[in-house]
């Protein structure tokens, strides 16, 4: 499948934006809430969202060609395995990861789980920007892992400050839609 802007803006309206009054992540209350996990883990969704991003990852987003592809679980699963999978149909030897919201208590303890090792160069996932926290706390836990990060890739940007966010913190932020696209 190849990435298409309008399929995915029309499956986004029909799955996954909801109007009403909705308390974020961030803890900002807002009048429309956007669950991407409705099109993360569609068949088409999924598709359509790793065709762009991998387009974007492997064309000139980002100052390289990544290593690997992770970010915060569980909203970031989806995104990096349909990424991973569609890398892997291409030829491709990105990696995925998954970056624990907190270390295990047992085993090995680690935050990032996957096959990657210190060194590698990095872009995190994530599916929707509003504060841009959630795609940071995962860059620290990748950098503090020993991994290079790139740069952050958003399914949605809900243009309330998290770009700016990542801009700040010394990183590119690319997007496949914005809010705007659905105004």
């Amino acid at each position: 499948m190849q990435y298409d802007k309008d399929l995915l803006k029309a499956l986004v309206r029909e799955h996954a934006l909801q109007f009403g009054q909705f308390t974020l992540a961030s803890g900002k209350q807002a009048s429309f809430y956007l669950d991407c996990r409705k099109i993360t883990l569609h068949p088409q969704g999924s598709n359509l969202i790793a065709a762009g991003m991998l387009d974007g990852i492997t064309g000139n987003r980002f100052p390289s060609i990544p290593d690997a592809v992770g970010g915060l679980a569980i909203g970031a699963d989806p995104i990096t395995a349909s990424i991973v999978v569609l890398a892997g149909q291409r030829g491709l030897s990105l990696r995925g990861f998954m970056v624990r919201k907190e270390a295990k208590t047992h085993g090995t303890g680690k935050l990032v789980e996957g096959p990657v090792t210190p060194g590698m160069k990095c872009v995190i996932v994530e599916d929707v920007i509003t504060s841009g926290g959630s795609a940071l706390r995962a860059v620290e836990s990748a950098k503090d892992f020993g991994m290079e990060v790139l740069g952050i890739y958003g399914v949605i940007d809900r243009l309330e400050g998290g770009r700016e966010a990542i801009e700040q913190a010394g990183l590119p932020l690319t997007t496949l839609l914005t809010i705007n696209d659905f105004r």
